[in-house]
């Protein structure tokens, strides 16, 4: 099987689990949204990022590290790959155990400190949410390494519809927020358990195992883990204390509105996240097989195609976000409008850093990488104390904004110094782009005051589509020949 062969039915695997995996959160949270009042809404998902903020000290770097190795040795030296899982998951267990121990007997601290009673309960059920949630994405990134792109994906589809039907099903059965998490914990388990059989019978039963791990790995994976740790510490200054400080700077409605809008962010970004993860690992075996070159055209391809379809997509979000917000979760979450609309522009920059920024990890450039989210991470948490006493839930948008452009345009920069790539042709199409999503912007603006309903917005957004579709095919970004071939 020739590679692009190979990335392409990895990529579409990824790509489908991405898409059912963003429709049901999507009918998740909305679902959520109308079942809980805004209050019980932010309670729960302060609760979540409270978790996801102590899950960095429960996996560390130990996760990506063993990818990284295991995407090394799979191939040169088979029988050490049950060593790197055993080490990496025996590192897991430990640190999480301490971690989520550490989480049930603080809870009244950790309440007391943000500022919500309320959320104890929330905290002594972290216990069973840490446990199960890290070693499910211990799993994915294992699975990651073996490039088992197909196993990762129908995991996390496995995962996501558990989710929906658990969490809702408690809700709808009375047992509100708390019930929701409980939702979470029971469907996290059931894809941890799964996960460790599937890794158990391919890695054990079916591979060979060297007598002994290979002097030195323990100590490289354990190395290679310490950047990965802080660019993992970065990452949650960026996506879970923000919405921290906006529970203790403000309240659980605002933290309902931010985190609402995040949400919407997250569904929109979904094909690109697949595509991410299916592309990095082949850029470190590309990059140790001495193709730079192929690696390069790759991630210039993947890198426009990319921005052809978000930077569009983030000027619909921005138009259509009053409409949307209002209709899909209810009049009560108004206060989500503009946030959602500054976050559009937060769409483009993943889409750039979703490519890029873990490709760097395969390609040994981690460190860097960890500098930087470390140092752009810090001035996150400090734009948002300053922004959110002044602008309230709307500063820790401008705030992500601003800190998340200079971590972009530095993993642009990082990654010039590993691919060589044509800046010349990358610029030109993002001119195009700019002009295809300028033209559909005037259109979809001057529809907006037409939209009504569900109908109108439908229609709205169709003729944006239509608009964006047929200038792309015009100007040749978009070969609908080549899609067709792909998808079929």
């Amino acid at each position: 099987m020739s590679l692009t062969t190979s990335l392409l039915s990895r990529f579409k695997a990824q790509f489908a689990s991405q898409i059912i995996s963003a429709i049901a959160s999507a009918v998740l949270v909305i679902g959520l949204a109308r079942l809980l009042d805004p209050n019980a809404y932010g309670l729960l998902f302060l609760a979540t990022s409270i978790f996801g903020t102590l899950e960095l000290f429960a996996r560390l770097g130990f996760a990506k590290s063993a990818a990284r190795y295991i995407a090394e040795y799979k191939e040169k030296s088979p029988d050490q790959v049950p060593h790197i899982i055993r080490n990496s998951f025996a590192f897991i267990s430990i640190t999480t155990l301490c971690v989520a121990t550490a989480l049930v007997v603080g809870n009244r601290y950790i309440a007391e400190f943000v500022g919500e009673p309320e959320l104890a309960p929330f905290l002594v059920l972290g216990f069973l949410y840490l446990g199960f949630g890290t070693f499910g994405a211990y799993i994915q990134k294992v699975l990651q390494g073996f490039e088992a792109i197909e196993l990762a994906a129908l995991l996390n589809v496995l995962e996501r519809l558990s989710q929906l039907f658990l969490v809702l099903g408690f809700v709808v059965l009375g047992y509100g927020a708390i019930g929701a998490l409980w939702g979470y914990i029971l469907s996290y388990m059931l894809a941890a358990a799964l996960g460790l059989g599937i890794i158990y019978k391919r890695v054990y039963s079916e591979g060979e195992i060297a007598p002994s791990i290979e002097p030195g790995l323990r100590r490289r994976m354990a190395e290679y883990s310490i950047p990965l740790t802080a660019t993992s510490g970065a990452n949650v200054l960026d996506k879970r204390v923000d919405t921290i400080l906006v529970g203790v700077l403000l309240n659980p409605a605002a933290v309902s509105y931010y985190v609402i809008s995040k949400q919407v962010i997250d569904f929109i970004e979904a094909p690109i996240s697949a595509l991410g993860f299916t592309l990095s690992p082949t850029f470190g075996a590309q990059k140790a097989d001495g193709n730079i070159g192929q690696a390069s055209r790759i991630y210039e391809t993947a890198l426009t195609h990319s921005l052809l379809l978000y930077v569009p997509a983030a000027a619909g979000i921005i138009l259509i976000a009053d409409p949307l917000v209002n209709l899909v979760f209810g009049a009560g979450y108004a206060g989500a409008v503009p946030v959602l609309q500054i976050l559009g522009f937060y769409v483009i920059l993943q889409t750039i850093t979703k490519i890029t920024s873990n490709a760097l990890d395969f390609l040994g450039r981690a460190r860097a990488r960890a500098i930087v989210k470390g140092v752009t991470s810090v001035l996150n948490v400090v734009f948002n104390i300053i922004l959110i006493p002044l602008f309230g839930v709307v500063g820790a948008a401008i705030a992500t904004i601003i800190t998340y452009s200079m971590y972009t345009f530095a993993n642009v920069y990082i990654i010039s110094q590993e691919f060589e790539l044509h800046f010349k042709l990358v610029l030109r199409n993002v001119l195009l782009i700019t002009i295809i999503t300028s033209t559909m912007s005037v259109i979809v603006f001057a529809l907006l005051n037409y939209i009504r309903g569900w109908i109108t917005l439908f229609i709205v957004v169709g003729i944006g589509v239509f608009v964006w579709a047929l200038q792309a095919i015009f100007i040749g970004l978009l070969d609908v020949e080549k899609i067709r071939s792909m998808l079929i």
